[in-house]
C-alpha cells in the first residue's frame, strides 16, 4: 500500500514579526528618503542633507519602537482582559458557555447534534483554549510580544534609512535628489517583493504598491523643498 505524504507550509506564524519588520523597513526608506530629497531640493549643502537624514533615522527609529510597543501592548492588554473574563464565565456559567460554543459551530455549518458533541468534547479537552480560538479569535500563533515588535521595528527602520543616507553621501550634491529617488524606488520594490514573498502573497503586486506610495511621498517632499528653497533664495 502506497502512503502519500501531504505536507503544508503555512505562513500565518510570521504575521507578527513580518508586519513589524516590513512596516519598519518601508517607513525607514520612505521617510528618510523623503527628508533627504526635500532638504536637498531646498538647495542646502551635502552636510546639512546628511545631518537631517541622520537625525531623521534616529528620531524615526525611536518613534517606530515606541509606537509599536504601545500599539502591541494595548492589543495584548485587551486580549488578557478578554481571557480573564472568559475564565470567569467558564467557572460561573459553564452551561451558557457550552451553548455559546455550540451556536458558533452551528453557524459554521455543523448540524445541531454534531455541534453539541464537538462543543462538549472540545470543552472537556481544553475549554479555555477552545473559547480563545473559536469565540475570541485569539491564537498563540499570531500573538506578537510588545518588546519584540518594538525592537524589530526600530532595527528595520534604521536599516531602511541607511540606504538613502549612503547614496546621499556617495554622490555629488547636484545628483542627490535623482540618485536618492532612484535608489529608494529600487529598495522599496525589493522590500515590497520580499515582504509579499515571506507572507505568501504576490511578489509583483507587493513591490508595485509599496513603490508607488514611496514615489508619491518623495514627490511631495521634493515639491515642498523646492518651493521653500526658491522662496528662501
Amino acid at each position: 500500500m502506497q502512503h502519500l505524504l501531504h505536507s503544508e507550509a503555512h505562513l500565518v506564524h510570521r504575521i507578527g514579526w513580518l508586519r513589524a519588520a516590513v512596516l519598519g523597513a518601508n517607513d525607514g526608506v520612505v521617510s528618510t528618503s523623503s527628508l533627504v530629497v526635500g532638504v536637498a531640493a531646498a538647495g542646502t549643502g551635502q552636510t546639512e542633507v546628511l545631518l537631517a537624514g541622520f537625525a531623521g533615522l534616529i528620531a524615526g527609529a525611536m518613534s517606530m519602537a515606541a509606537g509599536e510597543y504601545v500599539s502591541v501592548s494595548s492589543q495584548t492588554d485587551a486580549e488578557k482582559a478578554d481571557i480573564a473574563r472568559e475564565k470567569r464565565e467558564l467557572i460561573e456559567t459553564p452551561e451558557a458557555e457550552l451553548a455559546e460554543l455550540k451556536g458558533i459551530y452551528i453557524g459554521r455549518g455543523l448540524d445541531p447534534d454534531l455541534a453539541e458533541e464537538v462543543a462538549i468534547q472540545l470543552t472537556e479537552y481544553d475549554a479555555l483554549g477552545t473559547h480563545m480560538r473559536d469565540e475570541l479569535g485569539i491564537s498563540e500563533t499570531i500573538t506578537t510580544h510588545p518588546v519584540h515588535a518594538a525592537l524589530v521595528s526600530a532595527l528595520t527602520f534604521a536599516i531602511g534609512a541607511v540606504v538613502p543616507l549612503v547614496v546621499a553621501y556617495m554622490v555629488s550634491r547636484t545628483h542627490t535628489v535623482v540618485s536618492v529617488a532612484i535608489s529608494t524606488l529600487l529598495a522599496l520594490a525589493v522590500l515590497g517583493g520580499l515582504g509579499a514573498s515571506a507572507g505568501g502573497a504576490g511578489v509583483v503586486r507587493g513591490a508595485v504598491r509599496v513603490t508607488i506610495w514611496g514615489a508619491l511621498a518623495m514627490a511631495a517632499t521634493a515639491a515642498v523643498g523646492a518651493i521653500f528653497g526658491v522662496t528662501a533664495g
